[in-house]
């Protein structure tokens, strides 16, 4: 365990605050409906009323244990490979930046639903490692296990279609903001991304942003 603190410090302390905050809730009055708004849980009509860090906090929050141990796991595991490559900082960013696009494209796309967990954040750093496997093709351990990584998605995609209440507009625009969140940030520990490719994928990034709130607004 000393060793992982010392390699992936970042995504040990996001495992930890969301154990926090679940602890929190769970001596508080539990995973009802009014304490899960109380803790910060997204609700597009109170962001509507200009509650926006709810956009954040949602990606904190668990509904359950069930929730909290396979989304703890699951971070866990990319986030440890995710942070390895493209540093502490970048991962802190990856993660922040795919929760805050899960949330909006959940905002725009489920405008009645209660939402919350950390998957929006996880989708985002699939992505990010499956832009990795893409940039870096040449890079046979990367492009394996990027590989194998899209698989997951797929299958939890497909599951998302078939189960209700599964947010898979969060879990998409959380995936597709980590992708491109990746390469605006770029990954110097690898290689280097071009300027034009970096510039591009920001500039998507915001279009996204703008777009989704719109959405969600009307």
């Amino acid at each position: 365990m000393k060793i992982v603190w010392q390699k992936a410090p970042v995504t040990c302390c996001l495992i930890s605050v969301m154990v926090i905050i679940y602890l929190g809730m769970l001596v508080t009055g539990g995973f009802t409906t009014y304490n899960l708004l109380r803790w910060g849980a997204l609700y597009p009509p109170l962001v509507v009323h200009s509650q926006w860090w709810r956009l954040f906090t949602a990606g904190f929050i668990h509904l359950g244990w069930e929730h909290i141990l396979m989304n703890g796991l699951t971070l866990y595991l990319i986030g440890y490979y995710v942070e390895q490559l493209f540093g502490h900082w970048r991962l802190l960013g990856l993660f922040i930046l795919s929760v805050l696009g899960g949330n909006l494209a959940s905002f725009a796309f489920d405008p009645t639903a209660i939402a919350a967990g950390a998957s929006t954040g996880i989708f985002g750093l699939f992505g990010a490692f499956i832009f990795l496997g893409s940039e870096f093709r040449n890079n046979n351990g990367v492009r394996l296990m990027a590989r194998q990584f899209l698989i997951l998605v797929v299958v939890n995609v497909v599951f998302d279609i078939f189960m209700p209440h599964v947010g898979l507009a969060a879990h998409l625009g959380g995936f597709l903001v980590g992708f491109l969140a990746a390469a605006a940030l770029g990954a110097p520990r690898l290689g280097k991304i071009s300027l034009l490719k970096r510039l591009l994928s920001g500039t998507i990034l915001i279009v996204l942003g703008f777009l989704f709130y719109g959405l969600g607004r009307f």
